[in-house]
């Protein structure tokens, strides 16, 4: 988020001139780095320990009493 804000704000906020440098340019670059980098962050975040909704396991154990019933869930 960082690089797209500062990105942003090289784009469309400074009006300002340095030799040798086109802001405009840096600017664009790094508002598409943070981009790309925000959607592969969302892309792998299960897998880099999200939340782990894929990865777990749920195991049941019926054992025939009425109203009993055992739950445990282990990471994968």
């Amino acid at each position: 988020m960082l690089l797209i804000a500062a990105g942003a704000i090289l784009v469309w906020a400074v009006d300002a001139t340095v030799s040798g440098v086109n802001l405009v340019t840096v600017g664009w670059i790094l508002l598409v780095i943070g981009i790309v980098g925000g959607l592969l962050s969302m892309i792998f975040w299960s897998s880099w320990a999200g939340p782990g909704y894929f990865s777990r396991r749920r195991t049941v154990v019926d054992d025939g009493a009425p109203r009993r019933r055992v739950v445990e869930e282990e990471a994968v």
